[in-house]
């Protein structure tokens, strides 16, 4: 199990969202190439990180950023927030995006997911973003109508590499990972789940890690880390 520090980004800076909401961001850096390279510092091997502009509007406008960490940094990324067409796919891939992250746009062009992954096969994820087990798109602001799981069994044939699944009411709220409810996602699915959203402390790391053979295979962590609860390099450990 791989543990992935979260960079979102909201005008240019890293931010963390309280469930979600754009009007409740803790700026924690101005300068998120740097603080890229602190995680790789400390031996992540890879970054999680979100246009959250693009992620609530369609259209990206934290790309400098996201190049700028990319020249900063050896290690891969993966991208999500915004991306809704084939072009951009293609544009972050080729300038070295190691897997891009599909949410809204896989729910609105279920065709966009399969025809990314034939062209960058083991590079296309897609995030299911959940409310009491209700999807939520466009930033986690519209109900799409549709229940997690389900949205999991649209995808499991189309050659996705991972399911980043995030519990929305526990994101950026420090009040411990959904495990249970990751746990039985990833049992009911053969594609490999990285739980996201509510990580507090070292302790759920070790609680989704005894869940690694039913399927989680990574956790992305963000506020505990920046507010010092939880030691990347600890959790990197005790993945590992």
């Amino acid at each position: 199990m791989i543990v992935l520090p979260a960079i979102d980004l909201k005008d240019g800076a890293c931010v963390r969202l309280r469930q979600g909401d754009m009007a409740r961001a803790t700026v924690f850096s101005n300068d998120p190439a740097a603080q890229a390279q602190q995680f790789v510092a400390e031996g992540a091997s890879w970054l999680h990180v979100v246009d959250l502009n693009g992620a609530t509007t369609g259209v990206q406008v934290n790309g400098p950023s996201v190049e700028a960490i990319l020249d900063a940094i050896d290690i891969p990324i993966q991208l999500g927030g915004g991306i809704r067409d084939i072009e951009t796919i293609t544009n972050w891939i080729e300038r070295g995006v190691g897997r891009i992250v599909l949410g809204t746009a896989a729910i609105r062009d279920p065709d966009l997911v399969r025809r990314a992954c034939e062209k960058y096969p083991e590079q296309v994820t897609i995030a299911i973003d959940a409310r009491s087990g209700r999807v939520a798109t466009d930033g986690w602001v519209t109900d799409a109508g549709r229940d997690a799981l389900d949205v999991a069994h649209d995808f499991e044939d189309s050659g996705i590499a991972a399911i980043v699944y995030t519990d929305i009411e526990r994101d950026g709220v420090l009040s411990g990972v959904n495990v249970e409810t990751t746990a039985a996602l990833a049992r009911a699915v053969t594609v490999p789940v990285i739980a996201s959203g509510g990580v507090a402390s070292l302790d759920d790391i070790r609680a989704l890690k005894e869940h690694e053979q039913d399927g989680i295979v990574g956790v992305i962590a963000g506020r505990s880390i920046y507010d010092g609860r939880m030691s990347l390099a600890a959790a990197l450990a005790i993945a590992a």
